[in-house]
């Protein structure tokens, strides 16, 4: 099995994105020790937003030569990462309600036609279904479901109805809630949100795979 461990927090060594998805890592290491794991951070090493130059890598004319077509070789081995996973974990923070643009960035390079949905003449099709992802998510806020601020959420909903449209419905989240709100609150969060783990990572990997 493989795993694609993708970090897009740019609060370095205090994100708690950061140490959520590095305790989700390390716990699925143990319950499969043969998993090999491919690790993107996309703060030290983020893939150039797309724009007017990259957009023909992307989509590129059918009609045109291919030997001068663009090539996006950044963003095609992001693709390929994440291709060959059989599970992706996401650390994400929220910033300003939704997630990182390093994150957006990211995910323009794997949502692509033809390679992880196509479109038919009754609507979209995803092709990456199969695999699993687990989100390790953290607020400065409270937005969970039955918050008052709940529905300025668009960073979790976003990530699952994006990885849904292409056909990946084997979702968990764990999450870290009102780490904002000082110390004590940051600690309780991060305490329930490690808990978590052990049971979202048993409910991803087989018994057998230990």
């Amino acid at each position: 099995m493989r795993l694609l461990h993708i970090d897009s927090s740019v609060s370095g060594g205090a994100s708690v994105s950061r140490q959520l998805s590095a305790a989700i890592v390390t716990a699925l290491t143990a319950a499969a020790p043969g998993l090999e794991i491919i690790q993107r951070d996309l703060d030290t090493d983020p893939l150039p937003h797309l724009d007017s130059g990259l957009l023909p890598a992307i989509r590129p004319d059918p009609t045109s030569d291919p030997a001068t077509r663009v090539i996006d070789e950044q963003g095609a081995a992001a693709l390929e990462e994440f291709l060959g996973a059989d599970i992706v974990v996401i650390g994400t923070p929220m910033y300003n309600f939704t997630i990182p643009t390093q994150l957006k960035a990211w995910l323009d390079r794997i949502i692509i036609a033809g390679k992880t949905f196509r479109y038919t003449e009754t609507g979209p099709i995803g092709l990456a279904a199969g695999k699993k992802v687990i989100i390790a998510s953290s607020r400065g806020g409270l937005y969970a479901p039955g918050m008052p601020f709940a529905a300025n959420d668009f960073q979790e909903p976003y990530l699952r109805a994006i990885l849904g449209f292409i056909g990946i419905t084997d979702i968990e989240v764990v999450r870290a809630e009102g780490v904002a709100y000082g110390p004590e609150h940051r600690e309780a969060a991060m305490r329930a949100a490690l808990a978590s783990v052990p049971s979202v990572v048993a409910g991803l990997v087989p018994a057998k795979a230990a």
